[in-house]
């Protein structure tokens, strides 16, 4: 072969690798849009069951993807300071990648998550179902897609009780002078100063040394919740069931995270996110009698600790729902008349 044959040849090789090259650059570069960590961020910590969906979902991707998208929980809100309601606003500036939300913490900057807090709306688990599994649901989550995150799926934190060390809650002046703490969200405070009480607003990181002090009476969260964090340790000896208003669980990811995934690893996370709020709610739902009629676990052991319970009746809730109707009525009007209706159908259709 001449010497011109041989420079031909060679400057086709590098030609054609140069177009190899060029062909695959995009496939290279997505796969190292990949980071080596993404942060998952939740309030509270195992075995908290909302917490428990967080961990699950992490493991769940991780194991999926071989590692290729490596999922760490961050409990406690840690990357926010412990201050559970800028999760959303830090998955909007980077900070936190995946999410799995109380939408109480939401509702400060997402007013369509006041649903979940009217007070009374869903007298039970079979009308929560309904409402986030159907047209609502799908509304809800169209909300969050345009405030910059992915909504997968819905999860639950569930219906929050009320607990205090001073005497049994059953009619609306037994709260009259109380101190009880709330989450986040104004229509809290307006639900407890209609009711007489004197809301105080205080982190979950907080709450603890809080209840232990005796600088506030009580708070209201799920029963499980309350269980796992041996609250009937710290002066609560008082527990009113009344299924006031229930705390749904949102698992989601900031939207440019999940622009970098591909299809096949979207359905991944999609999937276990779905997996993850499974046991999720039925970690919430273990011992109350709902999952399995027979099955009233948790509501014994409080009795084995010490707690006082009381169920309210059906008329006992309707005295509470009148004296909390203004407050339900001005959020309704905040939430979204068209919701806020669209909700209370599939409630009554599912009770």
């Amino acid at each position: 072969m001449s010497e011109r044959a041989k420079d031909f040849v060679v400057t086709r090789r590098i030609a054609v690798a140069g177009l190899s090259a060029a062909v695959m650059a995009p496939w290279v570069s997505k796969a190292q849009t990949l980071k080596t960590e993404y942060k998952l961020s939740v309030v509270g910590n195992r075995p908290i069951a909302l917490s428990e969906g967080a961990f699950q979902w992490a493991e769940m991707v991780t194991q999926r993807t071989n590692g290729r998208i490596n999922v760490k929980v961050y409990p406690g809100s840690q990357l926010v300071g412990g201050d559970q309601t800028r999760e959303l606003v830090a998955m909007r500036q980077g900070i936190i990648d995946f999410t799995v939300s109380s939408t109480i913490n939401i509702s400060p900057q997402v007013r369509e998550m006041n649903l979940f807090s009217l007070p009374f709306l869903m007298p039970n688990h079979r009308a929560f179902d309904a409402i986030v599994g159907g047209e609502v649901g799908q509304m809800l989550f169209k909300v969050m897609e345009s405030r910059d995150v992915v909504p997968l799926a819905w999860g639950e934190n569930g219906f929050r009780e009320l607990s205090n060390s001073k005497r049994p809650i059953q009619k609306p002046e037994d709260l009259k002078g109380l101190k009880i703490r709330f989450a986040a969200g104004a229509i809290f405070a307006d639900i407890y100063n209609g009711l007489g009480a004197n809301p105080v607003q205080m982190s979950f990181a907080d709450l603890q040394p809080a209840l232990s002090t005796g600088a506030v009476d009580g708070q209201e969260n799920p029963v499980n919740l309350f269980l796992g964090l041996k609250m009937d340790a710290l002066a609560q000896k008082h527990m009113t069931i009344w299924n006031y208003c229930v705390d749904a669980g949102l698992f989601h990811v900031a939207k440019p995270v999940w622009d970098t995934f591909s299809a096949a690893d979207k359905e991944i996370v999609r999937e276990s996110a779905r997996d993850a709020a499974k046991v999720q709610i039925g970690a919430t739902r273990k011992g109350l009698g709902v999952l399995d009629p027979n099955d009233k676990s948790s509501l014994e052991e409080l009795a084995k600790r010490g707690v006082a319970t009381v169920t309210l009746s059906a008329e006992e809730k309707r005295a509470f729902a009148r004296a909390t109707r203004p407050v339900f009525d001005k959020w309704a009007a905040q939430v979204g008349a068209d919701l806020v209706k669209k909700a209370e159908a599939a409630a009554n259709a599912a009770s």
